[in-house]
């Protein structure tokens, strides 16, 4: 969604909603597949007025629901991994430092507390300390606000081990989230998504999100496996379509798998340098960025290359 799908405004602009509803008229089914949480990805969605069985894949690949609605047809859960709770308290000891080598002060634990109509509880978004957080992702904190609680120690929102975290979060400047990357992979069984290690035993998978302009990275740890591409090959299978027929649209490091697993990967011009220059060696189109409606754009093609109406 954010740098794709929305606008520098953070909306889906006129374009980008008709190629949406094109696509849809031509029998395209639409995935969105988003670092979000359900209920914060659908406040923007929602009112789109897009079909209710259309499909969100949330949190980076944790959690896979239909949109629903208000009305009849709510919300349903298609998938949902979560993060083993003993593995949760690794990493909140993990990250534990000294100074500049502790990474507590902006770690975000997340819930699956979803009710039927796609909103979330409070309770959703655990936090132990709000300033650094505040001051890095200060909109978003504001935004869900309504979400979050603070615990202290963090370990204790742990405590009902039936209910364990589908994710959790860490996120600063590029340069202080490059150092908490390199520590989160001194421990052992953590790997990157996209790589090819992904595939071997481990605890948690590690996917990277950074907005230069902002000098804002995100750092989303995961259960192992779980990823937007593992999630929209599962979604395919169910669906009994190819990957070979998959047409994926991304614009970060988050989006690597996902762009790995479709037969068609389009990366959007306002993509980071480094991840434009990966695209140019695994053959992946560099499309126009968000703020020229690149979603559109590339969907338009897809359409008029497959003869659909478009």
């Amino acid at each position: 969604m954010d740098g794709t799908l929305l606008g520098a405004d953070s909306r889906v602009s006129p374009r980008n909603l008709a190629a949406l509803r094109s696509a849809e008229a031509a029998g395209i089914r639409i995935v969105v597949a988003t670092g979000r949480r359900h209920s914060f990805a659908m406040s923007v969605l929602r009112p789109l007025g897009l079909p209710h069985d259309s499909v969100l894949i949330s949190s980076n690949g944790t959690v896979t629901r239909t949109f629903g609605n208000s009305g009849a047809s709510p919300s349903r859960l298609l998938a949902c991994t979560h993060l083993p709770r003993t593995t949760a308290l690794w990493l909140c000891d993990h990250i534990r430092g000294v100074g500049e080598r502790n990474f507590r002060d902006t770690l975000v634990l997340t819930f699956d507390r979803t009710l039927p109509d796609g909103e979330d509880c409070r309770g959703a978004l655990v936090v132990e300390q709000f300033d650094r957080l505040t001051a890095s992702i200060g909109r978003w904190m504001a935004l869900n606000e309504p979400y979050i609680v603070q615990v202290q120690p963090i370990e204790r929102a742990l405590d009902d081990e039936s209910d364990s975290p589908i994710q959790a979060m860490l996120c600063g400047t590029i340069e202080r989230m490059a150092r908490a990357e390199a520590r989160l992979l001194e421990g052992p069984g953590v790997v990157v998504s996209g790589h090819a290690s992904e595939s071997a035993p481990h605890r948690l998978t590690l996917h990277r999100t950074e907005y230069a302009a902002r000098d804002l990275c995100i750092l989303d740890m995961l259960p192992a496996q779980c990823s937007k591409g593992a999630a929209l090959l599962a979604l395919a299978r169910n669906y009994g379509c190819d990957a070979a027929r998959v047409l994926a649209i991304g614009d970060n490091w988050n989006d690597v798998s996902m762009l790995q697993a479709a037969g068609r990967a389009v990366l959007m011009d306002n993509a980071p340098d480094d991840l434009k220059a990966l695209a140019h060696t695994r053959a992946w189109h560099i499309g126009r960025s968000n703020r020229d409606d690149g979603v559109a754009h590339a969907i338009e093609a897809a359409l008029k290359d497959s003869g659909l109406p478009s």
